[in-house]
């Protein structure tokens, strides 16, 4: 088959990003589309990210880590690793939690505690925050924490531009209702 007539035969997929809205793509006459029905409905598009989620399962874990975080050396050995870190400051880590959490269910959360004669980070209210109501949010020493990275059941590092310090967060992936 010639490549013209191979491009005839495939249906087209058209990308649609409207600002504001939590639905995007829609496929031009294409047979599993259902009345201009949007395929996803949330706000993640990012397409490793979201082949990572969706091979995880209840129990799995997605690290969100700053840009200080030793993203290598202090992760699960079967983590799939996005680097978002474009930027000093891009993308941030709540940035990137508010659409991991609008695409995936959050059975509770780890972040890495700063030592006691430090303050408490200022992020950790914002995580609290875009996590769903009652989950639990649990805070792990750093060496703790790292541990807790470097288990089997992480399935996904996200690397984040995040400038801010100890705003590292450890996801547990909850059952989809």
């Amino acid at each position: 088959m010639q490549g013209s007539e191979r491009a005839k035969n495939h249906r087209h997929l058209r990308l649609v990003i409207v600002p504001g809205r939590r639905t995007c793509g829609s496929a031009e006459k294409g047979p599993h589309s259902s009345r201009g029905e949007a395929m996803l409905r949330y706000n993640l598009i990012h397409p490793e990210i979201l082949a990572a989620l969706a091979s995880a399962g209840h129990g799995s874990r997605v690290l969100i880590a700053d840009g200080h975080y030793p993203f290598v050396t202090a992760a699960g050995p079967n983590a799939t690793h996005v680097f978002l870190n474009l930027t000093p400051g891009r993308l941030n880590a709540t940035e990137v939690l508010a659409a991991v959490v609008d695409a995936t269910p959050i059975e509770s959360a780890s972040v890495m505690q700063p030592p006691p004669e430090l303050p408490t980070p200022e992020v950790f209210a914002e995580f609290g925050a875009l996590l769903p109501d009652g989950t639990p949010m649990e805070r792990l020493d750093r060496f703790g924490f790292y541990d807790a990275a470097k288990s089997e059941d992480v399935a996904l590092v996200i690397a984040t531009g995040e400038q801010r310090t100890y705003a590292n967060i450890l996801l547990t992936i909850g059952v989809a209702a």
